[in-house]
């Protein structure tokens, strides 16, 4: 299972004991909110889709959308997501648990700009009832991230401080 996975790779940082696991499902951010009583904000969702020279995740607030114009914009290619059963295969979780931990070889992770504006995030860890509290410069150097970008717009206003767990 990718949980068995993330929990090994967090090993390496001395965090596998951080990360939670819930009785429900964290599966989308509204289900990860509502697991760790926090702002959909704080949901460190990750989108899969195709790049060029392979696999690409992004990872965003829970606040935002896909901005395609932007995406285009930075990877000089139509946003294309993963097909559900192309996910797991070529990512190494299933949807539901995409994370960028623990992930395939030549998979590129990027994080949106949008995460920088919180103190930490909340990002899945392979299950789709799990997740780790991180700060946007946690999530980048545990996710191997190429870059920040900036592809996402905002679904609605957040308050700047938002409620946490």
């Amino acid at each position: 299972m990718s949980i068995e996975r993330v929990t090994e790779y967090f090993k390496q940082f001395g965090r596998e004991n951080d990360i939670l696991q819930f009785p429900v499902s964290s599966a989308t951010v509204a289900l990860a909110a509502e697991a760790l009583h926090c702002a959909p904000a704080l949901i460190a969702k990750t989108l899969s889709f195709k790049g060029p020279e392979g696999p690409i995740l992004i990872v965003m607030t829970g606040d935002r959308k896909l901005d395609n114009k932007k995406y285009k914009q930075v990877f000089h290619t139509k946003a294309v997501m993963l097909h559900g059963d192309e996910v797991e295969e070529l990512v190494g979780h299933a949807i539901g648990g995409v994370c960028p931990f623990a992930i395939k070889e030549g998979v590129k992770v990027y994080l949106d700009e949008g995460i920088k504006q919180f103190e930490y995030v909340y990002p899945a860890c392979g299950s789709a009832n799990s997740a780790i509290k991180l700060t946007p410069d946690e999530l980048f150097q545990y996710s191997h991230a190429e870059s920040y970008v900036d592809v996402s717009k905002e679904l609605e206003p957040v308050a700047a401080n938002a409620p946490a767990a």
